[in-house]
């Protein structure tokens, strides 16, 4: 068994997405192929949502902003479910969400729009389990055990279906503390979903953006997550990948098939690239029904494929332009790559990208 636990070294991202951006100002190519792609824009744009997006949206805004410096586009790491809510109040001009909009939502988000809205994935990136035992830092679960500790039936680190994961483990007898998101969370949402597709005959609630029960500890936001989790012994969590660098947090191995797989980035592509598009959607939805049960040890099932979420038109001119351009910029090859600097996400398809730019280049 391979221990997981993930630092950074001090100035490497920093490097990295320093790196990226230069390339984004030095390359005005536009579209899915250079920079941001336009420049010379001006305006303020409130937006927000999934905090798992909040330093992928840091790299994007450096990077637009390098040819735009008369746009301010402010991101408020609120939870993807008030960033859904406060895009169809009309608070925010887009925003971004770990869960696909319900059919509600989008009936709602037409209404505000005057049109169907467009909704895309722009940040792929595995979410992880994280623990903190004293004296184990090597851990690997199947789905079963998961969902186990997750609905409170499996309740002390030596229960005989965490030794049957990890046989050559000393596991202590200590209390098991599940920790849970408190705010509505596209992470949480993909969590339950895959503890719903890959441990449906143990964890028997639907798939949720609210934590479906009051047990165990919570957190609020993926930092409120993480810190929870470092509070106590005996404690476990979920959160996205970029979320838990530098957090000295171990992160379990889960079962794939035969084989436990450590989260990564290309693991998460390569389950969403095994995944089918949503049927019956519009053709500006393009959101993807999640593969959480591949047998493929090359994927990695427990990941969120987060969307951007935009009208088609909007009442003022310079703030479509800016919706526009940043967006385009966002799936662009180098906007992709200034994420995975900075979050450690995947980069995006470009087949994917490629239907999201269509979708992208209507807004008026």
């Amino acid at each position: 068994m391979t221990h997981i636990r993930r630092a950074v070294v001090p100035g490497v991202a920093v490097l990295a997405l320093a790196l990226s951006l230069s390339a984004c100002s030095d390359d005005d190519k536009g579209g899915t192929d250079g920079g941001s792609g336009v420049s010379g824009l001006s305006g303020d744009v409130a937006a927000g949502g999934s905090s798992a997006q909040e330093s992928a949206q840091e790299a994007w805004r450096a990077g637009f902003g390098a040819d735009n410096p008369d746009v301010t586009i402010t991101y408020d790491a609120v939870g993807s479910g008030t960033g859904r809510e406060n895009f169809i109040s009309g608070a925010y001009l887009f925003a971004g969400s770990d869960s696909a909009m319900s059919d509600d939502e989008i009936a709602s988000a037409t209404e505000t729009c005057g049109a169907t809205p467009i909704e895309f994935p722009a940040f792929i990136s595995p979410v992880d389990v994280v623990y903190n035992l004293d004296g184990v830092d090597d851990l690997q679960l199947s789905p079963a055990t998961i969902a186990g500790i997750f609905n409170g039936s499996i309740t002390t680190w030596d229960d005989d279906a965490i030794k049957a994961d990890n046989p050559d483990a000393d596991l202590p007898s200590t209390d098991i503390t599940p920790v849970h998101r408190s705010d509505s969370s596209g992470t949480t949402d993909n969590f339950t979903d895959y503890l719903e597709k890959a441990a449906g005959d143990v964890w028997k609630t639907p798939h949720s953006s609210d934590w479906p029960t009051t047990t165990g500890e919570t957190g609020e936001g993926t930092s409120g997550m993480v810190d929870s989790v470092k509070a106590g012994d005996g404690t476990i969590g979920y959160a996205d990948d970029a979320g838990v660098q530098g957090s000295g947090l171990a992160i379990a191995k889960i079962k794939v098939g035969d084989t436990y797989v450590a989260p990564s980035a290309d693991g998460a592509a390569a389950a969403l690239a095994a995944s089918e598009r949503t049927a019956g959607t519009e053709e500006s939805i393009i959101t993807f029904d999640l593969n959480r049960t591949s047998t493929d040890p090359s994927t990695y099932p427990i990941f969120l494929a987060s969307y951007e979420i935009a009208c088609p038109s909007y009442d003022d001119a310079d703030a479509a332009k800016v919706v526009k351009g940043f967006l385009s910029y966002v799936i662009s090859e180098n906007g992709q790559k200034a994420a995975a600097a900075n979050a450690f996400s995947a980069e995006l398809p470009r087949d994917i990208a490629d239907q999201a730019q269509a979708q992208i280049d209507k807004i008026s």
